[in-house]
């Protein structure tokens, strides 16, 4: 898991997720972790994503936040246990998404 800095917030846009993200994130988890988002709270994304989400803020770059779909167990920033938030460059659209579906 990756440290994280308070930062200024950023437009969400609009809020989208896909069916796999439905099937399998219950919707207060989805909102406390698009929460965390929004907050510069990357999850579990490797430093070197935290370090492009922090430019991105600057630059206007796309941020990526990944989090796992049950906290109890061990999750990457990939793989079974993992769900993307992904807020779009022109921060437009931040869609909820599994790996999978990228």
């Amino acid at each position: 898991m990756t440290t994280h800095k308070a930062v200024k917030s950023f437009p969400l846009g609009q809020i989208v997720a896909t069916q796999g993200v439905l099937a399998s994130v219950p919707n207060p988890h989805m909102i406390e972790c698009l929460t965390r988002h929004s907050r510069g709270d990357w999850g579990n994304v490797c430093r070197e994503d935290a370090a492009s989400n922090n430019r991105a803020l600057i630059e206007g770059s796309r941020l990526l936040s990944a989090y796992a779909i049950d906290p109890t167990k061990p999750a990457k920033g990939y793989g079974e246990n993992c769900f993307w938030i992904i807020t779009e460059h022109d921060r437009s659209v931040t869609t909820f998404l599994l790996p999978s579906e990228y």
